[in-house]
């Protein structure tokens, strides 16, 4: 796992074939690491040391889920559609130690593909799972949770990491 600052972290990520069995292997990889980060609710190739459009999530981890698509990996995703607008707190276990409130939308639509097949996917999401998603999109894009933040005041200490 890469914490910040790593140029990975703030650096945009190159699209992938989804069918290429290095992209397969690394979709594999997030997963496996995203099940041994139990307070972690997604995760994006650049925190595994990968500069791909690729991101894994399983926003049923959280206790406060209303949308849950399940676990699931995606290749080159993109926001579609964002709407109603909230504040709330989220960390990064690139970022241990700090949380922060972040504005995003909560009710979201992305499309992308899935490794192995290539096949395209379309996710409606709302809530944390939203978050969640937007949260590994901003990787994709070389940005930190941090980089949302508007002052000082909206920061706060965490005695643990969790992913949006």
């Amino acid at each position: 796992m890469i914490d910040a600052p790593h140029p990975l972290l703030s650096t945009a990520a190159e699209p992938v074939d989804p069918t290429d069995p290095g992209v397969v292997a690394a979709a594999a990889d997030l997963l496996a690491t995203l099940r041994h980060e139990p307070s972690t609710t997604g995760l994006a190739a650049p925190q595994i040391g990968l500069s791909w459009r690729l991101i894994a999530f399983d926003a049923g981890r959280h206790p406060r889920s209303r949308s849950c698509t399940g676990e699931l990996v995606v290749a080159n995703p993109r926001l579609a559609t964002a709407a109603r607008w909230d504040h709330l707190r989220e960390g990064c276990v690139s970022v241990p130690g700090l949380i922060a409130d972040v504005r995003r939308a909560t009710r979201i639509t992305v499309h992308g593909h899935l490794p192995g097949t290539g096949d395209p996917v379309t996710i409606e999401a709302d809530a944390v799972e939203a978050r969640c998603i937007q949260h590994q999109l901003d990787h994709l894009d070389g940005l930190l949770f941090l980089d949302r933040v508007v002052g000082a005041l909206s920061l706060h200490r965490s005695h643990h990491s969790c992913d949006a």
